[in-house]
């Protein structure tokens, strides 16, 4: 044997050999040196006799056959050496003073192969190599590249290897640790693969190819067979025989897996017929007992299978997917069709995968498809299809049609509607069904099926929604937020017509409860309760939420977030989006970008019919359309939800919201009896909570201050009465049109202060976090001074700029006027009279020189610029 000239790769154990042969190389030793291939077993042998040959006066090293007495004898690969050699090689290591050094796999290990072990192993114990640790793997690069690795590339090399030298030693001469493996190295792994026993060969593909280390499985998988007859257990016997080989030559780590980087070589050696033929079966075995045929389904898709067995995998793979709600049911389900099942056969639950998965298009297609057919399927699947497509409708906000179908599925099941449809029921006037559905036994138990936690959530959003119209708001509240949580922890949520979580919201809107409803909000996000076709309706009335509190900046962002992702929204939550958007540039009085949004609006008001969950949205489009004179594209609607409030009995918590909307439209006509009305109609629903009675409290404020008889401390005890019901804004508003219509100038400056100061709470509010304390009012004399903290200096104006002519509040003033507003929108917006904006607009031309309002405009953008 040739000296080596390659790095040891023994590890310690070997160091510590070699350190005692170096310190005496003529004292006898006979030792056993162990493990798989690839484990460095050669590698140590040469620097053994590399030691030995350069000691002084060293024997020659001779091979078993003719060694002389006192010989040192190095012998490698002992497990392929006959029993007659290993023999000799044994009454070697029982005469004094011998150094003998032998290598082996730890399997096969033959009778007389196991003697020899024993007799080296009385003496000395034997030397096992194994796997490197990541120290090891960073040794062995600094050795082989000469460079030292990260720990990510470290940690790459041992999970692909899993710390054979051998094969860290050929991964890291390739300079390509991650990616596929290299051309050279695949071939390398496949001579060593194909050098093995054929059945093992089988064993390491099928492994690699996703069969799992199970004997169930691989036994039929291998064709594995008690052919001698040797009895029971003769097929698990002869399975371990052949994990041991594929462990003992590098293949497998101890516990039976394929090495991933011998893995990545097999697959791309192994010809497609086979690898399709191979994976079918492995599919068709898991399919037989039972198992888990999700992974080897993953594995088999792509690739053509087809017939009624692959079919069958694909189908079962759909399920078992859909089960954990996983989008890579709608992907089985296809390739079962491509496979040979009819279409119409897994329709419905294809239908149902298509709603998980947020593709209403295809859950609704899928669904018609079998309602389409109702006489060629089973009623459990026209059933099934027809509860997709009803909460497909109620999600694009056809909730009237979307109760017809969960009527058809109640007579075709013979049973009443699903507390499910409950929501759909109510929001559709429907009250007397609603309530024979909760009252009856439509949600009650049904005999052999256990009741899960969607069936509770479901009893307990249809009881919360009955509550809301005839019961208490608490209760429903509490109903619907227990609903959410209870979804939480369980899948089905997207399957419903609404999430308990958004009615939640809605309810706890409806009654001033803000921080309530955004807490629920969140919660629904962070689980991703509903899946993702509940995400966006979340964002969204998070940012109405937003928006009533008076955070219109916070209402921009989640509005512009929704409006960023993928795809157009659904009708629901477009009309959300719509008035959202116009409600933001109403509250800034940004006339341009209010009719900007209007548009929108428009298309949204086309596409979505009224039904109880849109009142507030409706309600804001009023005061909008009313604002912009478009009130013929607002009354049909407005007429439809009267009606429906009608059908349900008025209930306060539904109702006043819209009746506040009606008398802000009002307030913007100056129509004195219109407002009375509805002030009339917020008094009696003052009881249903205490956000509609901090409303019915206001209103007749409102109507004073169209009259022009302002009781200044009734209205700031009113706003700041909305203002604790979250509805900042419009505490601010009325507060701020109150002093401008008294001549009280005393009262003026009180109810200015009010007004700054619940718009600034409004401003500075974040979701879910209490609004900012209030600064204390101004001292009389200084109406036009808006609250403020204390601002650090500002910079001083860049020479050549205007800034430093204009006041802060001229400055305020100037970027409404850029913005195109009227001196009243610009008095409203700051809490000023039109007559004082005059004033500064006269101060502003005086200051800068200018005469005409174009020479005016052209000198405001560029002093706006500078400051900017």
């Amino acid at each position: 044997m040739s000296p080596t000239t390659g790095p040891l790769a023994g590890g310690p154990a070997s160091l510590a050999l070699l350190r005692a042969v170096a310190e005496d190389p003529h004292a006898g030793r006979a030792t056993a040196v162990t493990g798989p291939a690839g484990s460095g077993k050669s590698t140590l042998l040469r620097e053994l006799v590399r030691v030995w040959s350069a000691a002084p006066g060293a024997d020659a090293v001779h091979g078993a056959d003719d060694a002389a007495p006192g010989a040192v004898v190095v012998v490698d690969d002992a497990h392929l050496l006959d029993d007659a050699t290993l023999g000799r090689i044994r009454s070697l290591a029982g005469t004094p003073g011998t150094r003998l050094v032998v290598a082996f796999r730890p399997w096969p290990r033959s009778r007389e192969l196991a003697r020899l072990g024993a007799a080296l192993a009385s003496g000395t114990p034997p030397l096992v190599l194994g796997a490197l640790d990541a120290a090891g793997v960073a040794a062995r690069a600094a050795r082989v590249t000469t460079t030292r690795l990260g720990d990510e590339a470290v940690r790459a090399v041992l999970e692909r290897t899993a710390g054979s030298p051998m094969l860290v030693d050929r991964l890291l001469a390739t300079g390509r640790i991650g990616g596929p493996v290299p051309p050279q190295l695949a071939e390398q792994i496949g001579y060593a693969v194909d050098a093995e026993d054929p059945r093992v060969v089988e064993l390491v593909t099928a492994l690699a190819l996703g069969a799992p280390v199970d004997a169930e499985v691989l036994v039929p998988l291998l064709g594995i067979s008690d052919a001698a007859g040797i009895g029971v257990g003769a097929d698990i016997t002869e399975l371990d025989e052949l994990s041991a080989r594929a462990a003992a030559a590098g293949l497998c780590t101890p516990d039976g897996r394929v090495v991933p980087l011998v893995a990545e070589a097999v697959r791309a050696r192994v010809a497609p017929a086979r690898r399709t033929e191979l994976r079918r079966h492995l599919a068709e075995i898991e399919l037989d007992r039972g198992g888990s045929v999700l992974a080897v389904a993953r594995t088999l898709r792509g690739s053509g299978a087809t017939g009624e067995r692959a079919a069958a995998v694909f189908v079962a793979a759909a399920a078992e997917a859909a089960r954990a709600e996983s989008r890579d049911a709608v992907r089985f389900y296809a390739e079962a069709v491509a496979a040979g099942v009819s279409p119409l056969t897994v329709a419905a639950p294809r239908a149902e995968a298509h709603l998980v998965a947020g593709d209403l298009d295809g859950a609704l297609g899928h669904a018609d498809a079998v309602l389409s057919a109702t006489d060629a399927v089973e009623p459990h699947d026209a059933v099934r299809a027809g509860s997709v497509a009803a909460a497909v409708l109620a999600r694009r906000g056809l909730l009237a049609r979307s109760a017809e179908l969960y009527r058809w599925t109640a007579a075709v099941s013979g049973e009443r509607p699903p507390a499910a449809a409950v929501p759909v029921l109510i929001g559709t006037g429907a009250l007397e069904e609603a309530r024979a559905v909760v009252d009856g036994d439509g949600a009650a138990f049904v005999p052999g099926r256990a009741p899960t936690l969607v069936d509770g959530a479901d009893d307990l959003t249809a009881r919360g929604m009955l509550d809301s119209v005839e019961g208490s708001p608490t209760a429903a509240l509490s109903g619907l937020a227990r609903a959410a949580g209870l979804l939480e922890s369980a899948h089905g949520a997207a399957l419903l017509p609404d999430t308990p979580a958004a009615l939640a919201a809605l309810v706890a809107v409806h009654t001033g409860e803000f921080d309530v409803a955004a807490s629920v909000l969140d919660r629904a996000l962070r689980t991703g309760l509903g899946g993702a076709p509940a995400r966006a309706r979340h964002r969204l009335l998070l940012g109405w939420i937003a928006l009533l509190r008076g955070a219109t900046g916070l209402a921009s962002e989640r509005l512009a977030a929704v409006d960023a992702g993928d795809g157009p929204l659904e009708p629901r939550d477009e009309f959300l989006a719509a008035a959202l958007q116009v409600a933001i540039a109403r509250r800034q009085s940004d006339v341009g970008g209010l009719m900007r949004s209007w548009t929108r609006a428009r298309q949204a008001i086309v596409r979505h019919p009224v039904d109880l969950y849109v009142l507030q949205p409706l309600g804001e489009l009023v005061t909008a359309a009313t604002r912009l004179r478009e009130q013929s594209w607002v009354a049909p609607h407005l007429a439809e939800a009267e009606a429906l409030l009608d059908r349900l009995g008025r209930p306060a918590l539904w109702t006043a919201p819209l009746h506040w909307a009606r008398l802000q439209a009002a307030v913007l006509t100056d129509d004195v009896d219109a407002a009375r009305a509805c002030s009339e109609e917020l008094g009696r629903a003052a009881c249903g909570s205490r956000f509609a009675h901090a409303m019915a409290t206001a209103a007749p404020h409102w109507v004073g201050v169209l009259e022009g008889s302002v009781d200044a401390a009734g209205v700031e005890a009113a706003a700041r009465g909305l203002h604790a019901v979250g509805l900042s804004f419009d505490g601010g508003r009325l507060a701020g049109q109150a002093a401008l219509r008294t001549a009280d100038r005393r009262a003026v400056s009180a109810l200015l202060a009010c007004a700054r100061a619940l718009q600034a709470a409004g401003t500075d509010l974040r979701a879910g976090a209490p609004a900012p304390a209030e600064d204390p009012a101004p001292g009389p004399g200084t109406p036009d001074a808006a609250p403020a903290p204390p601002a650090p200096p500002a910079p001083e104006p860049a020479e050549g700029t205007g800034t430093g002519l204009l006041s802060e509040r001229e400055l305020e003033v100037a970027e409404l006027v850029v913005q195109g507003r009227t001196q009243r929108e610009v008095g409203e917006a700051l809490f000023i009279s039109a007559k004082t904006v005059e004033h500064h607009v006269a101060r502003i031309r005086q200051r800068l020189g200018v005469g005409s309002r174009s020479e005016l405009m052209d000198e405001l953008r560029r002093i706006l610029d500078d400051r900017a």
